[in-house]
């Protein structure tokens, strides 16, 4: 079926980068686009973009890009008769996702019910546990220090609803536990307005992958292969990759496998990820299922680079009714892609997110690089939302020819007027571990603060290069680099030729 037969104007319920990607996916498949945006993001590159774009709110993401009513409205006022949710927001709510079937709206992801059944950790564990699929030793009681108790030590106490990492706790011995299990259920009722937990057993230096999975409404499933997403800080991640130096042949048909299982049995239908630990690594490993995320990932362009399909196109054609525009067989990796997130934030003061003008915005362009960012120079990086400024996407033949073309690109990426994460992403790329591949989802808590020492030392080339040359034209003072522990140039740059 012709998507276009259904679906001629798509509200894209978000912003930044994924609004941006959506909107550029309907403008190739002919579909018209309209943007909602906050009065933050009255001048955001979306809010450009789109064939509309229609004011939802205040900035307060309760009072825009989070109530149902103004998006549902917007919808109205437009005539669009698709919402995409992108990722984040209301992409995982599945009220939203009932209230535009309701509304008569096509939701492009998966049916309210999927999202319902999947959305609480330990529904989905069960229903992981019923598909086959194995799970991390564990239990949901009510009372979780008997059960603790009973997993054995140390356990991990993670909110049954939310996601992100909040309210996940470690408690590695008897004495810390009651204090952990009342921090835990505390951060979770105030992130989640619930505070039930379940208790897991704490595994050791795990790899995270994940595989992404795509459905349509005959019940066909496939998989389209693995990201490794160990890189994380705070159980945020901070760069993906794929495929997984870890993941063999045989291990990736097992996990893919497994994977379908899941999605089937929670009756699935589009772009969704299942989510896995690994321990160990090749034909040996052992993976357990941890979660499953129903909407489109932030890091689904490294899929995108090593497999040639465009996930998007396929989220809306199959959502129109249209059969998976590929078969298993069909589906194949080639190369290696890197995604590293560029964030608004201070690396030498605990990752504090930024606020203020990009003065200077630059994105690079060479071979096997791509940018899907949600900004352009003179952009405000504003305090309401995620301080995402963009993610590069390396590719290449093989892993190290990637990494290689990253660290290229991140030399060749200024961004000015805000501190941004860019040096401690070359730190990482250029780590020896991440070059051997030996990292797993501790990596940042053990070699975060060395990391973090060095991006301090210096500016990176490509900022040195800029300062001098405004300085040359004295338009800049001649003081240290707030990498180098003084006064940041950038906050008084203006108008700076380079």
């Amino acid at each position: 079926m012709d998507p276009r037969s259904r679906i001629d104007r798509i509200l894209i319920a978000n912003r930044g980068e994924i609004a941006v990607r959506v909107i550029r996916a309907c403008r190739e498949m002919g579909i018209e686009s309209v943007a909602v945006y906050s009065d933050a993001d009255a001048h955001a590159l979306h809010t450009s973009l789109a064939d509309l774009a229609i004011r939802i709110g205040p900035p307060a993401p309760a009072e825009s890009y989070l109530s149902i009513d103004a998006i549902l409205l917007a919808a109205r006022r437009s005539a669009a008769r698709a919402i995409h949710p992108g990722y984040g927001f209301l992409s995982e709510n599945a009220g939203f996702a009932a209230a535009c079937e309701e509304a008569g709206l096509i939701f492009i992801g998966p049916p309210a019910d999927a999202i319902e059944r999947m959305g609480s950790k330990i529904a989905a564990r069960r229903i992981a546990l019923e598909a086959g699929v194995p799970v991390v030793p564990g239990e949901t009681p009510m009372d979780q220090s008997d059960a603790a108790r009973r997993v054995g030590f140390p356990v991990l106490l993670k909110p049954s609803e939310g996601g992100g990492g909040i309210g996940m706790k470690t408690a590695r011995d008897e004495g810390s536990l009651l204090a952990t299990i009342a921090q835990a259920r505390r951060e979770a009722v105030s992130a989640f307005g619930d505070g039930t937990l379940y208790v897991e057993r704490l595994i050791e230096q795990p790899r995270h992958v994940e595989f992404q999975v795509f459905a349509d409404r005959e019940g066909r499933i496939v998989h389209i292969f693995e990201r490794e997403c160990s890189i994380q800080r705070r159980h945020q991640k901070v760069i993906e990759e794929s495929p997984s130096p870890v993941v063999s042949p045989l291990l990736r048909q097992r996990m893919g496998e497994a994977a379908i299982a899941v999605a089937r049995k929670a009756g699935y239908r589009n772009a969704g990820t299942v989510e896995f630990l690994v321990e160990g690594a090749g034909d040996a490993a052992r993976f357990y299922f941890l979660e499953m995320n129903t909407r489109l990932q932030v890091e689904h362009p490294v899929t995108e680079q090593v497999t040639g399909v465009d996930l998007v196109r396929a989220q809306i054609a199959v959502a129109a009714g249209a059969p998976l525009p590929w078969t298993q067989e069909d589906l194949s990796q080639r190369g290696h892609a890197i995604e590293l997130r560029v964030y608004a934030e201070d690396p030498s003061r605990g990752d504090l997110p930024q606020a203020g003008p990009l003065l200077l915005y630059r994105e690079p362009s060479m071979p096997g690089i791509r940018i899907d960012a949600g900004v352009t120079q003179g952009a405000e990086i504003g305090v309401h939302y995620d301080p995402l400024i963009s993610k590069l996407i390396a590719s290449g033949e093989t892993r190290e020819a990637a990494r290689r073309r990253a660290l290229a690109a991140l030399r060749d990426y200024p961004i000015l007027g805000i501190q941004t994460n860019l040096a401690l992403l070359a730190e990482i790329l250029d780590h020896p571990r991440f070059i051997s591949g030996q990292v797993d989802t501790g990596f940042l808590d053990l070699e975060g603060d060395a990391i973090r020492a060095r991006t301090a030392s210096a500016a990176p080339p490509q900022v040195q290069a800029v300062a001098d040359a405004a300085r040359a034209e004295g338009r800049v003072a001649t003081t240290p680099t707030a990498r180098a522990g003084g006064a940041d140039p950038w906050s008084s740059l203006r108008n700076a030729r380079v």
